[in-house]
């Protein structure tokens, strides 16, 4: 009996990651509010009421979406946090975890970037407190690196969402085949980050590279089970 419930509950939750991987590449092509539900039917090849098993409506279905997001950041940050003791090293991890997530995941971030007040009510409230803890995390990294190391004039929630910022596009012109390969465009970034663009290049900092990153790691997939 308690193998039976076990297989039930993997075939439902692979079912409904395959549900979001679908429905995140639909909602990045065609837009949230341009895409129906007879749009998700025909693409996961599921009837209607096979769909509302598993979301009641369109807005769940975003919320969905975006919670499993979050909830993987979240899950790959505490699985590395302990890793490094040093604050810089751990901007470093939080952005190897940020950008080797969405790399593998574009369509989800591309939903998350344009999507981000389509939810209402409930659903906008629970995603909101998601996204406080996430960004909390590299808040107090910032503030950590603040002192006693100096950097008192900088603005939080500026050094914050400029990090943000510099990450949360990369969807809009990155190319792996033609741009850096993931771990060198890691560094670049985290070089203009602490030492713009003048004295980025010249900076020799042993915790701006990592040599236990690798880009090619299928668990990146938010769609796949973590180890």
């Amino acid at each position: 009996m308690n193998n039976r419930l076990e297989n039930s509950t993997r075939h439902y939750d692979e079912k409904l990651r395959d549900i979001l991987k679908s429905s995140a590449k639909i909602f990045a092509e065609k837009g949230y509010h341009r895409t129906s539900i007879r749009d998700i039917a025909r693409s996961t090849e599921m009837s209607l009421a096979g769909l509302y098993y598993y979301f009641r409506t369109k807005e769940e279905l975003l919320y969905l979406i975006q919670e499993q997001c979050f909830l993987t950041l979240l899950q790959r940050w505490e699985k590395t946090a302990g890793v490094e003791s040093d604050a810089r090293s751990r901007i470093r991890t939080f952005v190897e975890n940020h950008l080797g997530f969405f790399l593998h995941n574009m369509y989800e971030m591309k939903v998350m970037a344009y999507e981000d007040e389509s939810l209402t009510g409930e659903f906008a409230e629970k995603i909101l407190v998601l996204k406080r803890r996430y960004v909390q995390i590299l808040m107090d990294l910032i503030v950590e690196l603040q002192s006693p190391e100096g950097g008192k004039g900088i603005n939080l929630r500026v050094a914050t969402f400029a990090l943000f910022g510099m990450m949360n596009w990369i969807f809009t012109w990155y190319h792996p085949k033609r741009d850096l390969p993931l771990p060198e465009l890691i560094e670049q970034m985290l070089r203009i980050y602490f030492f713009g663009i003048l004295k980025g290049g010249e900076a020799q900092e042993s915790w701006l590279t990592s040599s236990s990153f690798e880009s090619g790691k299928a668990d990146f997939s938010l769609w796949e089970n973590l180890p």
